[in-house]
């Protein structure tokens, strides 16, 4: 198949802060910037990225897409990322689930995983 994932839209009020976020979460860097458009990535070829784009209105509910982060170390990870702003969510997840909900500083909701090796994992 000739397509690719090119990279994931997020909504964003405050475009540079949340895209500075994700660049601390994930350890990449702003590739591109302008006042309607934020690209983040690993590199400027590595794909898939992330890009932030303007919205006005507030989110109201649980997001339909998310980003699952699998970490070498689970709960340091947590605490790395709580540090740098985001917060603990409840999606209805149970007690006993192995991953960890948070959300982003504006509300986008993500899991940690536990360590994987594989998609299948």
């Amino acid at each position: 198949m000739a397509v690719r994932m090119y990279h994931l839209v997020v909504d964003a009020h405050d475009l540079s802060a949340l895209a500075r976020f994700w660049c601390q979460v994930l350890d990449w860097q702003v590739l591109f910037e302008d006042e309607d458009e934020v690209v983040i990535g690993a590199d400027e070829f590595a794909m898939p990225g992330m890009c932030f784009v303007p919205v006005h209105e507030k989110k109201t509910v649980k997001n339909r897409l998310h980003i699952d982060l699998t970490p070498d170390d689970q709960a340091a990870e947590v605490e790395r990322i709580l540090a740098l702003g985001a917060r603990r969510a409840d999606v209805g997840q149970e007690d006993e689930v192995s991953w960890v909900v948070l959300a982003d500083p504006e509300g986008n909701e993500f899991c940690v995983l536990r360590p994987k090796k594989s998609l299948t994992d």
